[in-house]
């Protein structure tokens, strides 16, 4: 990998001879993200005590994410990782698109994946969805994420899934 990364430095340093030289290739498929390393049955045990360290620990968000889609429950999942991930996003324009695209994935009645959150709740996101913002999804994604830790926890820590990772 750091021998790709050196080349790929190396290529973009020389100085191009003509305008077809500044044509990045783009590889076919896009490259596999490097596979986290294993936690050892100790780090895991700590899971149990916290959510938070479980989501993010990649290994742990992983199986948790590979659980809950055994259950067909993993939109809650993939709503706070996508509310992670819009909360880095810096251009106002992205942001617009990636709140749109939230917004009618997970929080609009009848949306595909929808997560289950009060009115209030769906009430106040739609609201800040109006100028969206890095906190537009706040209040819903602490609600999902409560949910998961009462609910999807519990029974993740009962499955084999866990029980598997703690030998």
């Amino acid at each position: 990998r750091a021998k790709e990364i050196k080349i790929k430095l190396g290529t973009l340093l020389q100085k191009p001879d003509s305008a077809i030289d500044f044509i990045i290739p783009y590889p076919e498929k896009p490259e596999k993200p490097a596979k986290a390393l294993k936690p050892s049955p100790e780090e895991v045990l700590q899971w149990r005590d916290s959510l938070e360290k479980l989501l993010q620990n990649p290994y742990g968000l992983a199986s948790f994410r590979s659980f809950l889609c055994s259950e067909f429950s993993e939109e809650n999942i993939e709503f706070w990782v996508a509310c992670e991930d819009y909360k880095k996003t810096k251009s106002p324009v992205k942001m617009e698109e990636k709140a749109k695209r939230i917004y009618e994935e997970f929080i609009q009645t009848e949306a595909p994946k929808e997560v289950n959150i009060d009115h209030f709740t769906k009430a106040v996101t739609m609201k800040n969805l109006v100028e969206p913002s890095p906190s537009s999804f706040d209040m819903a994604q602490k609600r999902i994420f409560a949910l998961m830790e009462k609910d999807s926890l519990p029974r993740f820590m009962r499955s084999e899934f866990y029980q598997e990772l703690i030998k």
